[in-house]
């Protein structure tokens, strides 16, 4: 098994999260933004964004998240998602990930019979980018795993980070140590997913 099959099989959705990683943080952020620099494109356009929250920041944010679903979860069933957002913050920080819509249509107006599509694209480069972030982090022995509360908190999270308005949040990515392994994973049949034409 090469070095790539090994991570891919590695890298898992890590809810139980601690701090204790070997990374120092100019570590992580330099694996960031190689990951961002990499990451293929439609038309190279580069509209991904990314915003990494560490220390008060990354605890702030998951607080706004919590604030935020107090309004819409009830009492019954708020300490179940209270304690989902307390191993997030139990971590060393979250990614932000966003599109950068001028950039998209830009090239809606640059090239009309692909309008449609760009949106797509831009979608499909970010989850790209997501990805790679989580299998870079993985092979650091860095759990992760991918959240979507937007668009609950997209208004609070632009105005708190001044974030531009025309950055569309796509997900949010929390992550550090691995403090409890993910069980194992169970598989579909191969072949019903996968097909071969000669």
């Amino acid at each position: 098994m090469t070095h790539f099959e090994n991570l891919i099989k590695r890298r898992r959705s890590v809810y139980h999260l601690n701090t204790k990683v070997d990374l120092t943080q100019m570590q992580i952020m330099n694996l960031i933004r190689e990951c961002v620099k990499e990451c293929p494109t439609a038309f190279n356009s580069q509209s991904a964004r990314i915003v990494v929250l560490f220390g008060e920041s990354y605890q702030n944010f998951w607080q706004l998240v919590e604030n935020k679903l107090k309004t819409i979860v009830s009492e019954e069933k708020f300490s179940a998602t209270k304690l989902r957002l307390d191993s997030f913050k139990s971590g060393i920080g979250t990614v932000l990930f966003f599109e950068d819509m001028s950039v998209v249509q830009e090239l809606q107006q640059k090239m009309p019979t692909y309008k449609n599509n760009f949106p797509l694209w831009a979608e499909q480069s970010n989850a790209i980018l997501q990805y790679m972030i989580w299998t870079a982090l993985q092979e650091h022995h860095i759990g992760a795993s991918l959240q979507h509360y937007n668009p609950l908190i997209d208004d609070e999270v632009k105005k708190i980070f001044k974030i531009p308005h025309d950055w569309r949040l796509i997900a949010q990515m929390p992550f550090g140590g691995i403090a409890v392994y993910p069980s194992e994973k169970t598989y579909l049949p191969i072949d019903e997913r996968v097909r071969i034409f000669e």
